[in-house]
């Protein structure tokens, strides 16, 4: 390999380094806000009819998101990986009516349980401003992590399992 090349690779590096912790300082001070109390909300009626309760002995994750939000369109993928194998609600806000959701899912290939926050009601209980906002609890329902912007799919797997 050139001089030249490891050179670009290491200032690559660098950047994409600084990059992530500009992101995450970024994130932690916008999650500041949330409601960070413990999860006060039992059950969800989602948009297929259904009414999920949620679980007392697991974790859960409840993920907001939207249609028209690029970044969570980016981390869409990452979050119907992690519904697999744990607990998760998402939550669309302002994103339209129940059809057109779940049109976008059909078309994303996205199987994942979502509520339809229509009117931004529940983003106003977890005083959520930007999308996309995760917020991790643990089995008795105490937060554990709240994240704003992106997260990866390692990331999740391993706020889960922390959480266990």
């Amino acid at each position: 390999m050139s001089n030249k090349l490891k050179k670009i690779i290491k200032e690559l590096l660098k950047y994409s380094i600084i990059f992530i912790l500009v992101l995450n300082i970024v994130s932690y001070f916008k999650s500041q806000d949330l409601n960070n109390s413990s999860l006060d909300l039992n059950s969800f009626s989602l948009i297929d009819g259904s009414i999920y309760e949620a679980k007392s002995n697991k974790p859960l994750m409840i993920h907001f998101w939207a249609t028209w939000c690029p970044i969570c369109a980016l981390e869409e993928q990452n979050i119907e990986k992690i519904s697999k194998d744990f607990e998760v609600i998402t939550i669309a806000s302002q994103s339209g009516s129940n059809e057109e959701i779940k049109d976008y899912l059909e078309k994303n290939n996205l199987s994942f349980k979502v509520v339809n926050d229509e009117d931004g009601d529940l983003s106003n209980h977890f005083k959520v401003n930007a999308f996309p906002t995760t917020f991790i609890y643990d089995d008795k329902k105490n937060l554990k992590f709240s994240e704003v912007g992106y997260t990866s799919t390692f990331g999740l797997y391993l706020r889960m399992w922390w959480s266990k």
